[in-house]
């Protein structure tokens, strides 16, 4: 009688298993990243919209006459919808500094939203504030023809 024996012997398990721990440890960075290429990419989409509605609103701010004016103060409010109402306090035009977060239409429940200081970006200790190192930091304008400063900060993201 003529016994098959099937299966692996066990260096050629010892091979697999080694070639598939190589193969971990070279993909494993790669997929690490992924975290923090996404968190860029969401930052340089909300500097993106930042400078969109703030040529937005200096246009509109144009039209109404409103980009001489230096202080964000209540008579210098600009009318977005032209319903009467006064919807966003505006300097030189463009959006003052708590009113720029306003205007973006930002749905994360990893994003922190310092509106009081222009600023937008994650809170990777649990602080509740965003991180200096992975935000985008709107600065209103500070003369007449001059385009706010929208900064993205990414080192450590």
């Amino acid at each position: 009688m003529k016994v098959n024996n099937q299966g692996f012997t066990l260096i050629e398990l010892v091979v697999v298993i080694t070639i598939i721990g190589i193969l971990a440890a070279v993909a494993a960075p790669r997929f690490i990243n992924v975290q923090t290429d996404a968190r860029i990419s969401v930052l340089g989409g909300v500097e993106a919209s930042m400078r969109s509605a703030a040529s937005l609103v200096y246009a509109k701010a144009l039209i109404q006459g409103l980009e001489q004016d230096a202080n964000a103060a209540a008579a210098n409010n600009l009318d977005l919808d032209n319903d009467g109402a006064d919807d966003i306090a505006v300097q030189f035009g463009y959006p003052a500094l708590a009113a720029i977060t306003g205007q973006l239409d930002i749905a994360s429940d990893d994003l922190v939203i310092d509106a009081a200081n222009g600023v937008v970006g994650y809170d990777l200790d649990n602080d509740a504030a965003a991180d200096a190192n992975c935000r985008v930091t709107y600065a209103a304008s500070t003369g007449v023809g001059l385009v706010p400063n929208v900064t993205p900060t990414i080192t450590n993201c």
